[in-house]
Parts: C-alpha cells; sequence; structure tokens
C-alpha cells in the first residue's frame, strides 16, 4: 500500500512540474537598455502556433503625448500613422527550443523593425533585434 501511494504522489507531483515552467506568455515591462527606464507594457500572446506581442501601456515623460502615432513606421507597413497603444510591434515569432525566433520587433520610436528573437533568462525577458550582423538585447521584465 505505501508504493500505491508513493506512485499516486509521483504521478501527481511530475505534471505539476512540467506545468510550472516558467512562460513566455504574459505581461511584459520593457526596460530601455541606453537609460534603464520602464518604456511600455507589452504583452505577449500566441497565435495559430506563433507569439505575438502588442504594446498595452507606455510610460510617458511629463507633456509627451500619451498615446502617439507611428509616423515613422515604413509607409508601407500597415502600423503606419496608428496609435501606438495597441500596436502590435512583435510578430510571427517560432518557438525553436527554448527559444522564439523566426519574426520580427518594431521599435515604434524609430521605425526600424528589426528580426527578432526572445528567451527567458532567470525570470527576464531577453529580446534581442538583429539588423544584419548587429544586434542589441533588452531584457524585460514581468509586469504586475
Amino acid at each position: 500500500m505505501k508504493y500505491i501511494s508513493f506512485f499516486i504522489v509521483i504521478y501527481l507531483i511530475i505534471p505539476c512540474a512540467i506545468l510550472a515552467q516558467p512562460s513566455v506568455i504574459g505581461k511584459w515591462k520593457t526596460i530601455d537598455d541606453e537609460t534603464g527606464k520602464a518604456k511600455s507594457v507589452v504583452e505577449l500572446y500566441e497565435s495559430d502556433g506563433e507569439l505575438f506581442g502588442k504594446i498595452v501601456k507606455l510610460y510617458r515623460e511629463q507633456g509627451e503625448d500619451p498615446d502617439p502615432i507611428c509616423d515613422k513606421c515604413p509607409v508601407d507597413d500597415s502600423r503606419y500613422n496608428t496609435k501606438v497603444i495597441g500596436m502590435v510591434i512583435i510578430k510571427n515569432m517560432k518557438k525553436s527550443g527554448d527559444e522564439y525566433e523566426g519574426g520580427t520587433v518594431l521599435k515604434p520610436d524609430e521605425g526600424k523593425i528589426y528580426k527578432c528573437k526572445i528567451w527567458l533568462d532567470k525570470g527576464n525577458l531577453q529580446v534581442r533585434g538583429y539588423w544584419g550582423m548587429f544586434y542589441r538585447t533588452q531584457s524585460w521584465v514581468k509586469y504586475q
């Protein structure tokens, strides 16, 4: 009887441990890698097996437009001249092991679109944008 109880406990614990693995899905506070200041909150979600991210909140300085338009976005992009809050800035990321890659990230204040890679490191989300062989990585923190 002791062995049966032991196996029942093991069968209950293992699935819980698997389900408890951290996920990139959810809301993340973006931190500017140059200034260290919070810039926005991005909600990551899956759709048709791919990862997307949209801006749900902006941190703005006094006097700045609380919800600017993306007038620097490429003219041929559907996000050109649209409001930044609600804008999908991360598109078409595909899971590859513990990372997501193969998609793009838009930096609305610059209007530039970069190839992208995303992964978790010590509870923070690492978002790397590539432009040719050059890249920059931002560390985003979970938003409460």
